[in-house]
């Protein structure tokens, strides 16, 4: 159980920063920048490859740097099971995984559940959020399944994929989660205090998912 504990640490990290959202980049400095070019200026010619630099790709599923890949296991509902590839002799932990959209179909959030049959206390199961860097982190993350209560959860930190909430669920949470159609995600974009992101994150699977996920790392 150790090892399956380590390596899901590892897989968070991985799934973090495989599967970041798509973030929205301002590039008025960029435009103001070509606008102050001279139009006289004549545009450089296209410098050839060397055909050393040239990269031949390489197949989907194929390890990235010879580090640990993670693949899709299968998929309910909603939901896929992502799981990361242990050292041989071991089992390949998994979480649960879904991309969050706002409501313009924009990418925004990405939402990785996992068990935590070790775990003291109450907590019984968990989940990372990952939002984008503009994000208002003082505003939190605000959870609700279907017309249930809502709850916030802070943000835990930053990198360059994007903010981290990390939350816990006790066995009450989890079991509404399965009986639950609709789970609703609310964050607040920095740059528009005034407004919500309301990101709608599908219950369809997710508990034939998280019983794959269960089973796979026991």
């Amino acid at each position: 159980m150790t090892d399956a504990r380590t390596c899901i640490a590892v897989l968070l990290a991985t799934v973090a920063l495989l599967t970041g959202p798509v973030q929205a980049q301002d590039t008025e400095a960029a435009e103001e920048a070509v606008g102050a070019e001279s139009a006289d200026t004549p545009e450089p010619s296209m410098p050839a490859l060397p055909g050393g630099d040239l990269s031949t790709g390489r197949e989907i599923g194929e390890a990235l740097g010879g580090g640990p890949e993670i693949y899709v296991r299968e998929e309910h509902g909603d939901w896929e099971v992502r799981c990361l590839e242990a050292p041989e002799g071991q089992d390949d932990p998994c979480q649960l995984y879904q991309r969050l959209t706002d409501q313009q179909g924009n990418p925004t959030a990405d939402v990785n559940f996992f068990d935590l049959p070790d775990a003291a206390g109450d907590i019984v199961a968990g989940a990372t959020v990952l939002t984008p860097l503009q994000t208002l982190l003082t505003e939190q993350v605000t959870l609700k399944v279907d017309g249930g209560q809502p709850r916030r959860y802070p943000f835990s930190f930053c990198d360059q994929s994007g903010c981290y909430a990390r939350m816990g669920f006790t066995q009450a949470d989890v079991d509404a989660f399965k009986r639950g159609a609709m789970a609703t995600l609310v964050v607040v974009p920095a740059l528009a205090p005034d407004q919500e992101a309301v990101l709608e994150m599908s219950l369809s699977g997710f508990t034939a998912g998280l019983n794959a996920v269960e089973a796979a790392n026991e």
